[in-house]
């Protein structure tokens, strides 16, 4: 896929933050985009974005957790551009509610999007990919929050989830000519933190109690970044966008664009490594022999050298 131009795309939440970015991002390489959206004005706002390029641009209506909305999706995406080289699944909801104050409503609604709009993407579209042979990638949006534990212990539940989904997906089609990556960014100028305008009616009260402080800081962020996908703290979306069209030429596992997260990255894989039991605990050799692919799968080692190329580094024996 590093020859993308007149490829098609599918990106769920594509109308605004890092869907829009993406798409803006593919658009400019010379691909074909078709993108999910939940909020009109969004969709009104990326299509001036978008102006000049309406037969390359294509928006639908559609709810990622409608599993019978996203295969009529798929095949609108196909009926416009004929075919389907590369999904994104981006749309997802920001929570930060903690594990131990969330309802069942908040777990429920938090994974049937950020989890079950993934997996739908994956159902729905990846046969359409695979139908022409002539290869694509598949996409999901993750974020720091799936491998660093932000505030908010349902939303890092959700993104560690799309992680290891994308780990799965990447080991499953490691022989064909379909890629998959995982895009894990910091902070990114949208309106995730708006998520709850989505939220359906049927649901509770979120269990989220937010004290004295957290209302100041969400107000503070209100009052200083009215618009936060225009003049936010965080990265701007079409450079987000530029992050994930690299990682798709370059057939990226991870995706991560934030190197201030490195060091967190590091100190978690620290802890995970010290906690094995030292050298005095021997590993029977039959069962060394016998787990030998399940205790050290070699798609790690090959993207770490792959990863380690591409910053210029000296691999190690």
């Amino acid at each position: 896929m590093r020859d993308v131009r007149g490829k098609v795309a599918f990106v769920t939440g594509g109308s605004s933050g890092i869907g829009l970015g993406i798409v803006r991002a593919f658009v400019g390489a010379g691909m074909k985009v078709a993108f999910s959206y939940r909020t009109e004005a969004h969709y009104h706002r990326a299509m001036q974005m978008l102006a000049g390029n309406e037969d390359r641009v294509f928006g639908i209506a559609v709810d990622v957790t409608d599993r019978a909305g996203m295969a009529r999706a798929a095949a609108d995406t196909i009926e416009r551009f004929g075919k389907i080289h590369v999904l994104v699944n981006n749309a997802a909801i920001g929570m930060i509610t903690g594990l131990a104050e969330a309802t069942y409503d908040d777990w429920d609604w938090a994974s049937d999007v950020n989890i079950g709009g993934v997996f739908n993407g994956i159902r729905e579209f990846l046969p359409l990919i695979r139908m022409h042979g002539e290869g694509g990638h598949v996409v999901a949006t993750s974020s720091m929050g799936g491998l660093l534990v932000a505030k908010g212990g349902v939303y890092s539940a959700t993104k560690f989830a799309v992680v290891g989904m994308m780990e799965g997906l990447r080991s499953e089609l490691l022989d064909t000519n379909i890629g998959v990556s995982v895009y894990c960014p910091g902070g990114v100028n949208s309106h995730i933190r708006d998520s709850d305008r989505n939220r359906p009616a049927g649901l509770g009260v979120s269990g989220f109690k937010p004290n004295a402080r957290d209302i100041e800081i969400m107000e503070a962020m209100r009052s200083k970044y009215p618009d936060p996908e225009n003049d936010g703290p965080g990265m701007d979306p079409l450079e987000a966008g530029q992050w994930v069209l690299r990682g798709i030429r370059e057939d990226q596992l991870y995706i991560l664009s934030h190197p201030e997260f490195e060091d967190g990255v590091r100190d978690r894989s620290d802890a995970l490594l010290a906690s094995f039991p030292g050298p005095e605990v021997e590993v029977p050799h039959d069962r060394l022999e016998e787990e030998r692919d399940v205790v050290r799968p070699t798609m790690y080692r090959d993207e770490r050298e792959r990863a380690l190329r591409r910053r210029g580094t000296k691999i190690g024996v």
